[in-house]
C-alpha cells in the first residue's frame, strides 16, 4: 500500500483537536485497540497496518514512541452532547477532569464496574485526545459517554427522585453511609477536578456528601486521593452494596 505525503500529513494533523473537530475523526493505535474499534458501534474510516505500509511510514503517522502494528482513523459518534437522564442506573458525572490519563483511567473503571453512562462537563478534557484514547485501553468503545452541563444534570437527577453523591473532606464515612446504587432511581457519583475538587455550582446540587476515610483515621498522610483512584474506591463500594 502506498501512502501519499498528503495522507501522512492528514493523519498527523489529527493529533490536534482543531483538526479532529474539523474532520470528525480521531486516531486509534495498537492491534487490540483497533480490534476493539472494529468490533464496536464506531465507524472505522481507514485502517493502516505496518505490514502493508512499511515500518518507516507507520513511524511517520504514529504518535507513539514505538509505533504499533496497526493504526485506524475512527469517526466520532454524533451523540456526544446529551443531557437526557435514564429512569434508573448508576452514573458518573465528571466536573472538570483535565488530565488525559485520569479521564482514560476513569473510563476503564466505569467499564470494569458496569457504570451505565459517564457524563462530563464541557471543560473536561476532550474524550478523543490521543492520550485519553490510549489510557482507556478500549473502554472508550464500550462506555456511554456524553458532555453536558453537570449542575443541570444533577438537578434533574434530584427532581427525578434520585441521589447525587460527591466526596468531600467534611462528608460522611463512605463505608458507614446508606448508598442508593441506582436499582430503582438514578444515582450519580460526582468526581471533581484534580486540583479544585467539586465546583461550588455542582456542590450545591449534591444531595449526599461522602468521605473516603484514610487509615489510620487520625493520620491521613496524603492530602487527598488522585481523582481516578477516588473514583475506583467509591464505585467499588457502590457495586459491593448492589
Amino acid at each position: 500500500m502506498t501512502i501519499s505525503s498528503a495522507e501522512i500529513k492528514f493523519v498527523k494533523s489529527l493529533s490536534q483537536k482543531k483538526f479532529r473537530d474539523l474532520h470528525g475523526l480521531f486516531v486509534v493505535e495498537g492491534e487490540k485497540m483497533v480490534a476493539e474499534a472494529l468490533a464496536s458501534r464506531f465507524e472505522v474510516e481507514r485502517l493502516y497496518r505496518r505490514e502493508d505500509i512499511g515500518e518507516a511510514v507507520m513511524a511517520r503517522i504514529s504518535a507513539l514512541s514505538s509505533p504499533s502494528p496497526a493504526l485506524a482513523l475512527v469517526r466520532r459518534p454524533s451523540d456526544l452532547m446529551q443531557d437526557c437522564l435514564p429512569a434508573r442506573g448508576l452514573f458518573l458525572a465528571l466536573d472538570g477532569i483535565r488530565d488525559p490519563g485520569n479521564l482514560g483511567t476513569i473510563l476503564r473503571i466505569a467499564d470494569w464496574f458496569g457504570i451505565d453512562a459517564v457524563y462530563a462537563s464541557p471543560d473536561t478534557v476532550e474524550l478523543f485526545n490521543p492520550k485519553v484514547v490510549q489510557a482507556t485501553m478500549g473502554a472508550i468503545f464500550r462506555v456511554k459517554f456524553h458532555y453536558t452541563e453537570i449542575p443541570a444534570f444533577c438537578s434533574r437527577t434530584i427532581a427525578a427522585g434520585g441521589k447525587v453523591y460527591g466526596t468531600f473532606l467534611d462528608g460522611e464515612n463512605l463505608y458507614g453511609k446508606d448508598l442508593d446504587c441506582g436499582l430503582e432511581v438514578p444515582s450519580v457519583i460526582v468526581i471533581g477536578n484534580e486540583a479544585a475538587g467539586i465546583s461550588p455550582a455542582v456542590a450545591a446540587c449534591v444531595s449526599d456528601r461522602l468521605f473516603i476515610p484514610p487509615y489510620p483515621s487520625d493520620d491521613p498522610g496524603s492530602e487527598s486521593l488522585n481523582a481516578a483512584v477516588a473514583t475506583a474506591v467509591t464505585v467499588a463500594e457502590f457495586r459491593r452494596r448492589a
